[in-house]
């Protein structure tokens, strides 16, 4: 199986080790992952934000950046989302990669720390990706998963609407930032890093509150982190 690592525009930006955890855990249960080079953005900020044909440049660059191979995984529910919709390449979130395709639940990850999870709204509505990332925490060793309080509500980011409707995204982020908060958690991990970056913002004017990571990172992971 030719898997090809999508990073994503955000992660390869601002968030790179989402990728290096990615292939990190894939290359530790035997797998080679291969980097297409000429690969770009996906398009779907301009395709959220009405520019129909720039997106449309964008998904077909996309294509070609990866024809040839199998399985395309991405650390971003979001961009796999987009991928479905608007081309024709074979991608998958990584946790329906392990879970369905590779048939791997337990990745022999060791994380001994209190985790909650928020389920992104493209992961939880555009690909129902349902319990396949908290199944695979809960088999990572020395990791407590706590249940995060209204799971299934935005954290108010949408890409564009945070910029657009700040005093609305800003109401549903201290929402979720107080449910975070309230499950004592040390950690909050997510599927998407843009996610992430909205809610850490908030949570990083809470002391105590719990650090933002990508349960990439804790799948990855072999040991307690510094």
């Amino acid at each position: 199986m030719r898997i090809a690592l999508f990073v994503t525009c955000l992660n390869d930006a601002l968030f790179p080790q989402a990728g290096i955890a990615t292939v990190t855990l894939l290359e530790r249960l035997g797998h080679t992952v291969a980097f297409p080079a000429a690969q770009s953005c996906c398009g779907q900020m301009h395709a959220n934000t009405g520019y129909a044909a720039p997106a449309r440049q964008l998904e077909r660059l996309t294509e070609a950046a990866f024809a040839g191979h199998d399985v395309i995984v991405s650390p971003s529910g979001s961009c796999v989302a987009h991928l479905r919709a608007h081309t024709g390449l074979p991608a998958y979130e990584l946790s329906e990669l392990l879970v369905d395709v590779l048939g791997v639940t337990d990745v022999g990850a060791t994380f001994p720390h209190r985790v909650t999870y928020h389920p992104t709204c493209h992961g939880l509505r555009a690909l129902r990706l349902g319990d396949r990332p908290a199944t695979l925490l809960r088999a990572v060793k020395g990791l407590e998963l706590i249940d995060l309080p209204e799971p299934e509500q935005c954290c108010g980011f949408g890409g564009t609407f945070a910029l657009k409707n700040a005093a609305v995204s800003g109401a549903m982020l201290a929402d979720k930032c107080a449910n975070a908060a309230a499950t004592g958690a040390e950690y909050l991990a997510a599927a998407d890093n843009s996610c992430l970056a909205h809610i850490g913002g908030g949570l990083s004017r809470r002391p105590g509150a719990p650090k933002p990571i990508h349960y990439a990172e804790i799948l990855a992971a072999t040991g307690a982190p510094s």
